[in-house]
């Protein structure tokens, strides 16, 4: 069962590597990687109030994928952002890897998203918004990016908890 104790936390080197694509001869191991993402998220959720989305790296498994969990569950394997928008919002953004840490950042409106679930298939999302972001977060974990190297300027750090 993963926890909380077990997601890399911030300062960890592993965080900040470039992931490599998943293979189509590892998609047996995917669903193991989704159940610990999971039970990960799962424990987060239940400790701090949050958690819609989990990469990989983040539990030491340096592949191109994240799991999110919205209004069903999605596997996102060797995700490609395409059709980035020119306009940009603000908010203060929030990670596993430092739950009582947020930081302000700017992330694009809307974005499209291809990438294979995990029967291979390929898919493609169109999302805005909150999703956006949350996209953009997760598929900044698999090129070794954490928001807190986002941040707007020096001021946009705050504790909370």
């Amino acid at each position: 069962m993963k926890k909380v104790e077990d997601i890399l936390k911030l300062g960890d080197p592993r965080l900040y590597e470039l992931c490599e694509p998943v293979q189509r001869e590892e998609l047996h191991l995917v669903q193991t990687w989704v159940k610990d993402l999971h039970e990960a998220m799962e424990d987060i959720r239940a400790r701090y109030g949050f958690g819609r989305g989990i990469a990989a790296p983040q539990l030491g498994i340096m592949k191109r994928l994240f799991y999110l969990n919205l209004d069903k569950p999605y596997i996102v394997i060797n995700p490609v952002l395409k059709d980035l928008s020119g306009e940009k919002f603000e908010l203060w953004d929030d990670c596993m890897s430092f739950p009582n840490l947020l930081v302000r950042v700017k992330r694009h409106q809307s974005l499209t998203l291809e990438y294979f679930d995990e029967n291979w298939e390929k898919q493609s999302w169109q999302v805005e918004g909150a999703i956006s972001e949350l996209i953009q977060h997760e598929f900044d974990h698999l090129d070794g990016i954490l928001c807190t190297m986002r941040a707007i300027d020096e001021k946009s750090f705050k504790w909370k908890g």
